[in-house]
């Protein structure tokens, strides 16, 4: 009999993987933690029974998460990282030889150590890299306290799931500590949770956070297929709208940076600004703020 892991996304929908290899199963202070290594998905990180990332389609998550904000940027020397335990973020961001340093603050040392020995296409060395300092440390703490200047804040954080303490960095007062970290012209990025198109989820609620703490949203999204859904992002900061950001400008930013990409390019660029109509007018009709008194929570239709 096969070995199957089961992703159980809700009660209407469940998919099943089939399993070739277990590679780890370990607890962490945090987290449950597994590898697998699946005939579809190639290996698999998968935390608390969630799909975190894959070998398929890693690099269309990362790449759609670092790059537009990163390209839209000047020069950015110095880029803050919250989460991205994997590494992948990191990577992504150092491929800018502009980048002199890259913090990242993970509050799963192990997490991070697990993935440096089991995940090494997914850092790709970036772990190991003199440009970027690892800050073992709940954001929640760390941001506030933090007296630096970024020219990029790059969230990668796991989802605002009820009983997370993920919930309160998807809130107003938070978005706003980080605004204070932003140097001129900086620009600010987070991963944004699958858009539904039946209006349910926070998408939205996370665009309007945003603006309300930062001024302004951009939001963008992709279709990660091991997500089995279309994800988004929300972008603020800059000198002007990221989706606007003209191709000859990216081009000649990648080509000079020497950032080599499999998925992102100036033609992804202009796609991945150009939501729905409908995704559009939610996002508009949108009065929720989510807060650290009434934090918003991710989808679930349990």
């Amino acid at each position: 009999m096969s070995d199957w892991f089961l992703d159980e996304e809700s009660r209407e929908r469940w998919i099943f993987y089939r399993v070739n290899a277990h590679v780890l199963a370990a607890r962490t202070r945090f987290q449950q933690v597994r590898i697998i290594d699946t005939g579809a998905l190639g290996r698999v990180l998968v935390l608390d029974d969630k799909i975190q990332s894959a070998a398929l389609d890693e690099h269309i998550y990362h790449e759609a998460l670092v790059h537009p904000a990163l390209t839209a940027h000047p020069a950015p020397a110095r880029v803050l990282i919250l989460g991205g335990g994997e590494g992948a973020t990191a990577r992504e961001v150092l491929k800018h030889r502009c980048v002199r340093e890259a913090v990242m603050v993970d509050i799963d040392g192990e997490l991070v150590e697990l993935c440096r020995r089991h995940l090494p296409g997914w850092h790709a060395g970036a772990l190991r890299s003199p440009r970027l300092r690892l800050v073992v440390a709940d954001a929640l703490a760390f941001v506030p306290a933090c007296r630096e200047r970024f020219d990029a804040i790059v969230c990668d954080v796991s989802d605002p799931e009820p009983g997370s303490p993920a919930c309160r960095i998807y809130t107003k007062g938070f978005y706003e500590a980080l605004a204070r970290l932003l140097a001129p012209g900086g620009v600010f990025v987070t991963q944004a949770t699958e858009i539904f198109y039946d209006g349910s989820g926070i998408h939205s609620v996370i665009n309007r956070t945003v603006k309300r703490a930062l001024g302004r949203a951009e939001s963008y999204c992709e279709y990660v297929p091991s997500f089995s859904s279309l994800w988004g992002f929300v972008a603020a900061g800059g000198s002007g709208p990221l989706g606007a950001l003209d191709a000859a400008t990216i081009r000649a930013r990648l080509r000079e940076r020497r950032v080599r990409t499999r998925y992102y390019g100036a033609e992804t660029h202009a796609r991945i600004f150009c939501l729905p109509p409908e995704v559009r007018a939610r996002i508009a009709a949108e009065r929720r703020v989510s807060t650290a008194r009434r934090p918003a929570f991710v989808y679930s239709p349990d």
